[in-house]
C-alpha cells in the first residue's frame, strides 16, 4: 500500500455495517436488576455506523477543519468506539492518551502534543480550562456529557446537525490519524504517529493471523482492541473493569460477560489474564465458548498460560502477540507452543520466545548501540543465536514520534526510500526465525565483566517456588555496574519471620550460583509489590527499583 492510496480506516466500519447491519456491535454492561442478573446496553453495526456518521458530519459542520488535533478522553463505552470511528471518518488527528499513566505525565503528555480541542468528560474540560495557559492552541472542544462553565459544543449538539448518511473523508494511506502514547516504561511517555494506512494494515494481520470471522464476540480488556472488532466485524462486549488496574479487575466480572455473551475470543494484558486464570482454577471454572485468548504487553508467565488455556474451549489456545505502541503486531506465539516446548528452554535462561513473525514484517538483529544510526549501512547485522537489538520494518510500522521527537535519531535508521525502527529490545533469533526475548535494551547490566540481560537472568531466580516475579537492576556506574536481584513473592508464601528471609536469600543465592549467566550476582532483596506500569500492569520499572535497591544496601 503507498502513502498516496486512498485510505480511511473509518470506512471499515461502514464496510461491517453494510454486510451485517443488525449485527451487535458493542455491549456495554451497566447495574444489576432485582434478581442480581447483569444488565446490558448494545448497539448494532447499523446504529453504530450511522452515529459515527453524524459524529463525523457534525464536526465539519461546526466548522472544525479535518486535520485538527483533537484529544479524545471518554471512558470506554459504546460512545467512546463512535467517537473514534466518527474522528477518523471526519479526517481528524484523534490523539488518544492513558488516563492511568499519572497526573503529572499525562499533563505533559497533554501539553507537548499541543491539541487543538478536547472531546472530553466534563471532568477534563474543568481539568483544561484550570490550566488553560498550558493549552492556548485548545479551540475546538466538545464536551461528552453536560457542559459546564466554558464554551464549545456537546457530542448531543454535534449529533444533531450531524448526517446519518454514508460519510468517510477522502484521506490518503500516509494521512495522519491518531497519536498513541508509548507507556514511559522506559523513559518519559512518547506521541506516536499512526496513519490511517498503519492502522488499516492492522486489521488485516490480526484478522487473517488469527483467522478472526465476523460474527465472533469479544471481550477486549484493552479498550482500543474494541476498534479492530468494530472493523472486523466481531461484536465487543465491555467488561466491567479499571482499565487502568487490569491486576485489580474483579475476575467474577470478567467470566459474568464471557458467559451472558458467550464469548468466544478475548484481549487483555498478562496481569488480567493471571487473576482470571487463578479464579477460574480456584472455582473450577470453564469457558467453553473463549476459543481464543490474545494477551500483551509484557511477557507472559507460562504458569498463566497453562491456567487460561485450561479454562477456556479444549480446542482454543492463547496466544502472546508481540510488538510495541510504534509497531504492532510484529510475532506471535502460542501456549501449546510455549508450554510444549520454549518454557523449558526460558527456565534455563534462553530468554523469552515471542514467536514467529507476522507476514508483512521484516526483521534484524544488529549489534547494540545507544547512539543514533541514521543509515542502515552503518548497523552490524548479527548471526542467529547472537544476542543484539531487534530492528523491524513493515506497513504497520509507525514512522516517527511527534512528541519527544529528540527520540526519532535514536529509533529510526533510513534505508533507502523506507525506515526501520529500533524495538529498543535486546534478544536474538533462533535457527527458525523466532526471536528470543531478553529484556530491554536500556535495562541491560553494564558490568566489568560485560553485559547482563534482565530476563534470562530473572528467568532462573523465578524458577524459586516462592517467587512470584524477579527483577535483575544494576547499582553504580554503567561499565561497573553491581547486579541486584530483587523478587516479590506470590501472596500464599510470603515470608513471616526474619528466619524465614535469610532461609530465603540463601536459597537465591545458592540457586543463582548453580547458573553460569547468574552465579557473579551476589546481592537478593525482597520487595512488597514490584511497581509495574499502568497500563497493562506488567511491565517493571527497573529503573525506579535500581532506586530503591541502591538505597537498601547503603543502609
Amino acid at each position: 500500500m503507498t502513502s498516496n492510496t486512498m485510505v480511511n480506516v473509518g470506512a471499515r466500519l461502514s464496510q461491517t455495517a453494510a454486510s451485517n447491519p443488525d449485527g451487535i456491535a458493542v455491549v456495554e454492561p451497566l447495574n444489576y436488576d432485582s434478581n442480581g442478573a447483569r444488565r446490558y446496553r448494545h448497539c448494532t453495526f447499523a446504529e453504530l455506523e450511522a452515529d459515527s456518521n453524524r459524529i463525523a458530519s457534525g464536526l465539519l459542520a461546526r466548522g472544525i477543519p479535518p486535520r485538527t488535533r483533537l484529544v479524545l478522553m471518554v471512558r470506554p463505552s459504546i460512545d467512546f468506539i463512535s467517537l473514534v470511528f466518527g474522528l477518523f471518518k471526519a479526517g481528524m488527528v484523534t490523539v488518544l492518551i492513558d488516563p492511568g499513566m499519572g497526573r503529572n505525565n499525562l499533563i505533559q503528555c497533554l501539553e507537548d502534543v499541543e491539541p487543538e480541542g478536547f472531546v472530553a468528560i466534563p471532568q477534563v474540560h474543568a481539568l483544561r480550562m484550570l490550566m488553560r495557559r498550558r493549552f492556548r492552541r485548545a479551540r475546538w472542544n466538545v464536551t461528552v456529557g453536560r457542559r459546564w462553565f466554558w464554551g464549545g459544543a456537546t457530542l448531543k449538539r454535534i449529533r444533531a446537525i450531524g448526517s446519518p448518511d454514508s460519510f468517510s473523508a477522502a484521506t490518503e494511506a500516509g494521512d495522519s490519524a491518531a497519536i498513541i502514547f508509548t507507556t514511559g516504561s522506559t523513559g518519559p511517555p512518547k506521541g506516536v504517529l499512526y496513519s490511517h494506512g498503519n492502522f488499516d494494515r492492522q486489521v488485516d494481520e490480526i484478522r487473517d493471523f488469527y483467522g478472526i470471522q465476523p460474527g465472533g464476540i469479544d471481550l477486549p480488556g484493552f479498550p482500543l482492541f474494541a476498534l479492530f472488532n468494530s472493523a472486523m466485524g466481531v461484536t465487543s462486549v465491555i467488561p466491567d473493569m479499571d482499565f487502568t488496574r487490569p491486576a485489580a479487575a474483579d475476575p467474577r466480572k470478567i467470566v459474568e460477560a464471557a458467559r451472558d455473551w458467550q464469548v468466544t475470543q478475548a484481549f487483555g494484558s498478562p496481569a488480567l489474564w493471571n487473576t482470571v486464570g487463578r479464579y477460574c482454577e480456584q472455582q473450577q471454572i470453564r469457558l467453553p465458548s473463549l476459543k481464543c485468548v490474545l494477551s500483551a504487553g509484557a511477557p507472559v508467565p507460562p504458569h498463566v498460560l497453562k491456567r487460561m488455556k485450561h479454562a477456556i474451549s479444549e480446542s482454543g489456545d492463547v496466544h502472546t502477540p508481540y510488538g510495541a505502541t510504534e509497531a504492532l503486531p510484529v510475532a506471535s506465539i502460542s501456549a501449546t507452543e510455549v508450554l510444549g516446548e520454549t518454557s523449558a528452554l526460558s527456565r534455563e535462561g534462553a530468554g523469552t520466545c515471542v514467536g514467529r513473525r507476522f507476514p508483512g514484517i521484516e526483521w534484524r538483529v544488529i549489534e547494540i548501540r545507544d547512539d543514533p544510526i541514521e543509515d542502515m549501512a552503518q548497523a552490524h547485522v548479527l548471526p542467529p543465536k547472537e544476542i543484539g537489538e531487534l530492528i523491524v520494518r513493515g506497513p504497520v510500522v509507525t514512522s516517527q514520534y511527534v512528541t519527544r521527537c529528540e527520540a526519532n535519531p535514536l529509533h529510526k535508521i533510513r534505508d533507502g526510500e523506507s525506515s526501520w525502527h529500533r524495538m529498543g529490545d535486546a534478544g536474538y533469533l533462533d535457527e527458525q526465525d523466532r526471536f528470543w526475548f531478553c529484556g530491554r535494551k536500556s535495562q541491560r547490566i553494564l558490568t566489568t565483566n560485560g553485559p547482563m540481560f534482565t530476563i534470562p537472568c530473572e528467568a532462573i531466580i523465578q524458577r524459586h517456588e516462592r517467587v512470584y516475579r524477579a527483577a535483575l537492576v544494576g547499582i553504580g556506574p554503567r561499565g561497573q555496574q553491581r547486579p541486584v536481584i530483587v523478587v516479590e513473592l506470590w501472596p500464599e508464601r510470603r515470608i513471616h519471620s526474619a528466619q524465614e528471609r535469610e532461609e530465603l536469600l540463601s536459597q537465591l543465592q545458592e540457586l543463582a550460583r548453580l547458573h553460569n549467566i547468574t552465579a557473579r550476582i551476589r546481592n537478593f532483596l525482597i520487595h512488597p509489590s514490584l511497581p509495574v506500569d499502568i497500563r497493562h500492569n506488567a511491565k517493571i520499572f527497573r529503573e525506579q527499583l535500581a532506586v530503591w535497591a541502591a538505597e537498601k544496601l547503603e543502609r
